[in-house]
């Protein structure tokens, strides 16, 4: 007896027609017909009455029905249990930083079965791929969802001001945004990063200075070098602030309200993740 043969069985049984479950099964009628005369023949006993305008179960057919599916599910339930866990597909963005290990131990704690596969993108193509499923979900910061996908908010992101170690201003606790007017910007281009440049030179235009930009070459971490050996500044986010490690650079925060961007999380409109719970509760639990 076989898995197989028990399936096409309770198909017919359902059905009452063997064309029809042939349909269903995506099968020829006739691969449907001989595996359930095997079966019979196995069982020795007629599980259908054919007739010309009917098909019915007989009484042995009755009798085998709820055990085939009995048989069926528990075969369901081993595949289940042996299978590979369905992993989380997260999106993620620059200057997460602390933020992003402890939501993923948090996470692991919850859900310690599912696999994380972090993909590192540009924010568009991030809601993208959440909108056609690509994505499970994805952090983003000061985006605009398209159709089918929509933002959770999750907590303010500070700015802090990255200044070299050897500046006077290294040594405050914490600094006005004006007092930075004296040296040259290093800012991403706007291109690559419109919300955080837009929020930075319009807050140095209400602090009454325009920005002098510094040419900008590669990677934050090239930034951050070369900040360490030239007076410049720029800008970091304070959870990525926590976890750099660059000794010729201090990280200064900004007298309140200073700068800050939320950051949310973008998941499906209509098909979220079976995850999304887990993953919601490890983000509340990084914020407490």
């Amino acid at each position: 007896m076989e898995l197989r043969q028990l399936s096409y069985f309770v198909a017919v049984a359902e059905e009452l027609h063997f064309g029809r479950a042939a349909e269903r099964l995506h099968i020829v009628q006739s691969a449907v017909s001989q595996q359930i005369q095997r079966l019979e023949r196995e069982l020795g006993a007629e599980l259908f009455d054919r007739s010309p305008r009917r098909v019915r179960l007989t009484g042995a057919g009755e009798r085998l029905l709820p055990e085939a599916r009995a048989v069926l599910a528990a075969a369901d339930r081993a595949r289940a249990a042996v299978a590979a866990p369905a992993g989380l597909r997260l999106g993620t963005c620059t200057g997460l930083g602390a933020h992003l290990d402890r939501v993923l131990a948090a996470f692991a704690a919850r859900a310690p079965d599912v696999p994380v596969d972090l993909v590192s993108l540009p924010v568009s193509e991030r809601l993208a791929r959440v909108a056609v499923g690509g994505l499970d979900a994805a952090f983003v910061r000061a985006a605009e969802p398209p159709p089918g996908v929509r933002v959770l908010p999750l907590w303010p992101d500070p700015l802090v001001a990255a200044v070299p170690a050897t500046h006077p201003l290294a040594t405050r606790p914490e600094i006005d945004l004006a007092d930075l007017a004296g040296l040259p910007l290093a800012l991403t281009a706007r291109r690559d990063n419109p919300a955080l440049v837009d929020l930075v030179v319009g807050a140095c235009h209400d602090a009454g200075f325009e920005p002098v930009p510094a040419a900008v070459n590669g990677s934050l971490q090239n930034t951050l070098a070369t900040i360490g050996a030239r007076p410049l500044w720029t800008v970091v986010y304070a959870s990525h602030a926590r976890v750099l490690h660059t000794p010729r650079v201090a990280y200064v925060p900004f007298r309140a309200p200073g700068l800050a961007l939320a950051t949310g999380l973008a998941v499906s409109a209509t098909d979220p993740t079976p995850h999304l719970e887990d993953l919601l509760t490890a983000c509340g639990d990084h914020e407490s």
